[in-house]
């Protein structure tokens, strides 16, 4: 409605307008850009962030299987005395064996 108006003052009827080439400004430009970046600097952190998280619950439930695996020895060797040992001497001896054997 308003380019109605301006365009009378020229003798012009205005019944449509179409905008066929815009460019903004360089300091719009430029802020746009940094909102970008800004943007995907936060996603980059976020990220960081979820992969940070996920690498402690992984160590975690490593820590738990350790400790469980330490808590199954110790019942073990409770049980059998140093038998336990030995079988894990033997069985290194094998795999120790056979990498030599290649």
């Amino acid at each position: 409605t308003e380019l109605i108006k301006r365009g009378t003052h020229f003798h012009l009827t205005l019944d449509d307008v179409a905008i066929t080439h815009l460019t903004f400004g360089r300091e719009f430009t430029k802020a746009i850009e940094q909102k970008q970046v800004a943007y995907q600097e936060a996603e980059r952190q976020q990220y960081v962030v979820e992969r940070a998280e996920q690498e402690r619950i992984a160590n975690v439930i490593r820590a738990e299987g350790e400790a469980e695996a330490a808590t199954i020895i110790t019942k073990a060797m409770e049980k059998t005395g140093n038998a336990i040992i030995e079988v894990r001497r033997i069985d290194a001896a094998k795999e120790i064996a056979g990498k030599l054997a290649k």
